[in-house]
């Protein structure tokens, strides 16, 4: 049946136009996954229920008057005039990512890393300090640690477990910290609400890559973060065939980074990509709430098998941070990593060649389970060692568990 103000009650109407505001514990229910079917896509023309793609690079206008309005973006003019800057295929992307993430605004770039970087730059000057997580995004650091400092910028990578190690790495200079939280690959945590107090207070800028939870687990700005970051290219897309990357921030913020990053660095992702970013956002707290099951579950299996060390998962309950874990997050999702017993490069080798369903390969967050091997010299700390990553698919856990028995007892015969 089609939802019409007719059909419903007043109380029913303000549970679909009004979601759920308090996003710390409690489930989403209707509001969040009405929002991801809805918000920002209807009233499309001729009644259609999915968005048409404006595949244009320019928008032209009637009268000079509203050609000037337009490129002095005076709200009372057209939105549009060239897509590097807005595009209606873009907004409603945005619209909807923005109120998932109970941010003010959202931009969507053309991959992860343009939405990062675009994000760090609006925030750092010349001199300028940045505190990040030691194990966040390999080229995150890189361009932190490496490309930065060509202009001067220092930053320092500090473990996050402890919020001490991040509010006495700051120094008068700072002007962001970069969090992640879980971390990549060992999914450590930081305590967000503690460090972004101090953080407010001393005009720091947080910003908070929220790759791993989604607004489906976790929802940063609930914690006083200022901008939080997506690869959209895992999770939000959800089916491995678009890059693309999201920055949501505060009205307050939004027309510099409008006007400097977004539009000069001419990173914004193509209308057809944002379409297919709409379409893997439908279902996105459907396949969320069906691969942390799985992940729970293999991330169990994993623990109790004699090959493995130690599991790294967020949702896990022998997670040394589980209480922060039940504080910040609604539930984890299926990336998720292991030590295994065998710390030498041929045994780990062997098992990663031998998956069948599990593909050799980088990124995450699409349909398809995959795998790779990081040496110890990756991590700062060289105790961690050996890991293998998976990232567990939409496949029948009953499979994935099959494929991951049988390379271990192939990966056995050259321990």
């Amino acid at each position: 049946m089609e939802l019409k103000d007719r059909d419903l009650s007043a109380d029913t109407r303000v549970i679909l136009l009004k979601p759920k505001l308090d996003m710390h514990r409690e489930p989403y229910l209707a509001g969040f996954d009405t929002d991801l079917q809805h918000f920002g896509e209807d009233g499309q023309p001729y009644g259609a229920v999915t968005p048409p793609i404006f595949q244009s690079s320019l928008f032209s206008f009637d009268t000079y008057e509203a050609f000037m309005g337009a490129m002095q973006q005076n709200p009372d003019a057209p939105r549009y005039q060239y897509s590097r800057v807005t595009n209606p295929t873009l907004d409603a992307a945005e619209q909807k990512i923005a109120r998932l993430e109970r941010s003010d605004r959202c931009k969507v770039f053309s991959s992860g890393m343009a939405a990062i970087t675009s994000a760090l730059m609006s925030v750092l000057e010349p001199g300028a300090h940045v505190v990040a997580i030691d194990t966040c995004y390999g080229p995150t650091r890189q361009f932190l640690a490496e490309y930065m400092s060509r202009f001067g910028i220092t930053a320092s990578f500090v473990d996050g477990r402890d919020p001490a190690t991040v509010l006495d790495a700051l120094k008068p200079e700072t002007t962001a910290v970069y969090l992640e939280s879980p971390a990549s690959v060992l999914f450590r945590l930081q305590d967000l609400e503690a460090i972004t107090k101090v953080c407010r207070e001393k005009g720091i800028t947080t910003i908070f890559d929220n790759s791993y939870s989604t607004p489906v687990f976790q929802t940063p700005t609930q914690w006083g973060v200022d901008m939080v970051v997506h690869s959209a290219t895992k999770y939000l897309a959800g089916h491995s065939d678009l890059t693309a990357g999201v920055v949501c921030l505060s009205e307050d913020r939004y027309d510099s980074f409008l006007k400097r990053e977004f539009s000069l660095f001419g990173a914004a992702l193509g209308p057809f990509q944002a379409w297919l970013l709409l379409r893997g956002l439908r279902t996105l707290s459907i396949r969320l709430k069906h691969q942390e099951q799985t992940g729970n579950a293999i991330a169990q299996w994993l623990q109790d098998r004699p090959e493995v060390e130690l599991v790294h998962h967020a949702g896990a309950p022998w997670h040394p941070q589980r209480a922060l874990f039940e504080k910040q997050m609604r539930g984890s999702s299926s990336l998720l990593s292991f030590r295994p017993k065998w710390q030498t490069q041929a045994p780990i080798k062997r098992f990663v060649e031998s998956l069948e369903i599990f593909k050799l390969g980088v990124s995450w967050g699409g349909f398809e389970s995959l795998v790779v091997m990081i040496p110890a010299e990756a991590f700062p700390d060289p105790e961690v060692g050996w890991i293998v990553r998976l990232y567990l698919g939409l496949e029948d856990p009953k499979d994935l568990t099959a494929d991951l028995d049988q390379a271990f007892r192939k990966a056995a015969e050259v321990a």
